[in-house]
């Protein structure tokens, strides 16, 4: 991370809250950086904390808002800014977990055809995952899913 994003450093601070199972303090450190910078901030940061922030939401249709947010903004990343981050990443790799996402709150909602389409669509970003423990809890994660809503 560069030193001067005070922001990425807001957005990890809250996602260091919701590891330690500060729900409450993750989220209102995700709404105050999220007031900060939406709607036309930094796309980036913008995708990274929706896409953390979907998974403190209690409500499936609040979950799916988020998690549609955070694919909406990395469709505007690119990968020079993703590596300004962290010179291993590119915006490619972001795709397998956010299609995931929106397969599971589609499938949570009931609208299993929508869900097969984002899980289809995380399948086909597959390779762009390495062949570790995240890229293996994410295939992992897609073919639970894909058993459950029966697209294997």
């Amino acid at each position: 991370m560069a030193a001067e994003d005070s922001t990425m450093g807001r957005i990890e601070e809250a996602m260091g809250l919701q590891h330690a199972g500060d729900v409450e303090g993750a989220r209102q450190l995700f709404a105050e950086v999220w007031s900060d910078i939406a709607p036309d901030g930094d796309p980036f940061h913008r995708c990274v904390l929706a896409h953390y922030m979907a998974d403190l939401q209690e409500d499936p249709q609040d979950e799916l808002a988020w998690d549609l947010r955070a694919w909406e903004a990395a469709g505007a990343v690119t990968d020079e800014r993703v590596k300004a981050h962290d010179a291993s990443l590119a915006i490619r790799g972001f795709y397998p977990s956010l299609h995931l996402n929106l397969a599971a709150d589609y499938h949570k909602l009931g609208d299993d055809h929508r869900a097969r389409a984002h899980l289809a669509e995380a399948q086909h970003h597959l390779d762009a995952l390495n062949d570790d423990g995240y890229g293996q809890g994410i295939r992992a994660a897609l073919e639970r899913l894909a058993s459950e809503i029966g697209a294997s």
